[in-house]
């Protein structure tokens, strides 16, 4: 007679095709609890808060109506500092002899269930979660003898891996893998984005909104605004939207900036993907549909199948590769603190009020707004790994240890030392001002790097190339900059530290 057990289920894993569901009788108990720690290691964005803790009670009902057993714990009505408090609880109230759980997305979190066999004296089973493409074992196979840890070349793998975009003899279709220059183009000013689809809040959103009013008011974001989704239905719904209205164009204009547009033509679906509302199969699958039915260019499949099954199991992978040492990295020496403006937007830079204010509006950016704006800004301005990555964890609402650390340390900050990035992603204001119309309403002068209406980027640029010349010198990729730096003579080098000194030294008023 098999013995009823109790299954754990995280807010990141709100997804009926999880590995530890699978498993579930009826007379088993499955647990989710609204966890106070995981809800303010860091000041998580409310709209974040909102998401998870809703999607979350909105699952637990599902799974009552197919006749589980669910201990739902919620936010304040049972004292759960932890997921480990929550199944202490549990296990008070019920004679179970197993745990069951999914293995979760963040070390942190995963060495506190690694615990639970010892403190319960009960069998713990930990599955591989199996909803993403490359295992961990997978990726570490991979890596295995390499020197360098490429996206590209693993994304390869992914795509004969999965069959996606992939014709009869195991090539590439189209003839080539990838088709980023294409998805480069700068936004014809006049263009208009298309938004994601919104959503009116029913009974459940609307307490939960309440909740976190109540409980987190010093978090960034305020709850009025709040219109995601919350229910796998809706996240799907979401998802077409996106395919049908905005994919078409989201290839060409995937790295353009807007004035007061912060989304154009992304999904923002990442959020709904991390939390397990989507699934990554079955979002490539409707892609990889509408580019052979002749919706949309294969520029614009790619690059989204790309996104999901290069760049983010990529990540997945390095970051289980690397922990825990990784999150200690800081490969430049950057400790300057995190400038206020990052929490309230209030700065005449108006590439960073835009990426930031947006940022604390929806709990989202684009890709390029986060690593060559803010990020950007945070590598040539030396500022705190610590407090960036902090930062990007709490503020955007598809953040996780997991998928945010590498993007943000690795590939914005370079602070690992090229593991993830052949180079540093550091820019001038001409990046910026090629990619957007930000420089256009600008309290500074793009085309100017001395002087007090300098645009702050020109000369940090420089500055940044200047004081790391003994650690980047020589990278490869890097070798046109420095050539274009000594180019400058001793006059003009002295002329712009002097700049980017005077420009860190009141870097909190810009």
């Amino acid at each position: 007679m098999l013995m009823p057990k109790l299954i754990v289920i995280l807010g990141d894993q709100l997804s009926p095709a999880l590995a530890s569901l699978r498993q579930a009788k009826p007379d088993d108990l499955i647990l989710m609890a609204e966890v106070n720690r995981e809800a303010t290691y860091v000041k998580h964005h409310k709209h974040k808060i909102i998401l998870l803790f809703s999607a979350m009670r909105h699952f637990a009902a599902v799974l009552r109506q197919q006749g589980f057993n669910v201990c739902y714990l919620a936010y304040g009505e049972t004292i759960v500092n932890s997921i480990t408090d929550a199944v202490d609880y549990a296990l008070q109230q019920t004679a179970i002899t197993k745990i069951v759980v999914t293995e979760c997305g963040e070390y942190r979190l995963q060495q506190e269930l690694l615990s639970w066999e010892n403190r319960f004296n009960r069998p713990v089973s930990i599955l591989e979660d199996d909803r993403y493409i490359c295992s961990i074992s997978m990726f570490a196979q991979w890596a295995t003898d390499r020197q360098q840890l490429r996206m590209e070349y693993f994304y390869r793998l992914m795509r004969r891996h999965t069959g996606l975009l992939i014709d009869q003899q195991q090539q590439p279709v189209g003839g080539q893998w990838n088709f980023d220059k294409e998805n480069r183009k700068a936004c014809p000013p006049d263009i208009t984005q298309i938004p994601p689809l919104a959503f009116e809040r029913d009974e459940i959103t609307e307490a939960v909104c309440q909740l976190v009013d109540q409980n987190f008011a010093d978090h960034p974001g305020a709850v009025e605004n709040f219109r995601y989704a919350v229910t796998g239905k809706n996240a799907r719904s979401a998802f077409l939207h996106f395919v049908e209205h905005q994919l078409a164009k989201f290839g060409d204009y995937q790295d353009a900036m807007l004035v007061d547009q912060p989304f154009l033509f992304h999904s923002i679906c990442s959020m709904y993907l991390n939390a397990g509302l989507l699934d990554v199969r079955w979002m490539c699958q409707k892609v990889e549909a509408a580019w052979k039915e002749g919706r949309v260019n294969l520029n614009a499949a790619e690059g989204f199948i790309r996104q999901l099954i290069g760049w983010r199991e990529y990540v997945r992978g390095l970051y289980w590769l690397k922990m825990p040492e990784y999150v200690d990295n800081n490969f430049l020496q950057a400790e300057r603190p995190l400038p206020a403006y990052f929490w309230h937007s209030n700065t005449k830079m108006r590439c960073m009020q835009q990426a930031i204010s947006q940022t604390l509006e929806y709990s989202y950016a684009h890709h390029i707004q986060r690593l060559m704006v803010t990020g950007n800004f945070a590598l040539l301005a030396g500022l705190s790994v610590k407090d960036v990555t902090d930062w990007y964890l709490a503020v955007y609402c598809d953040a996780y240890e997991w998928v945010e650390l590498p993007n943000t340390l690795g590939m914005a900050l370079f602070a690992d030392g090229g593991i993830l990035a052949s180079k540093p992603y550091a820019a001038s204001g001409a990046y910026i001002n090629r990619m957007s119309n930000y420089c256009k309403h600008c309290h500074y002068n793009v085309k100017e790097s001395l002087g007090e209406k300098a645009c702050p980027f020109n000369a940090l640029y420089w500055d940044f190339l200047d004081r790391n010349a003994t650690t980047l010198g020589q990278n490869a990729r890097l070798q046109l900059a420095y050539k274009n730096w000594q180019a400058k003579g001793p006059e003009q080098q002295q002329a712009l530290r002097l700049k980017a000194q005077e420009i860190l030294i009141h870097v909190e008023q810009l």
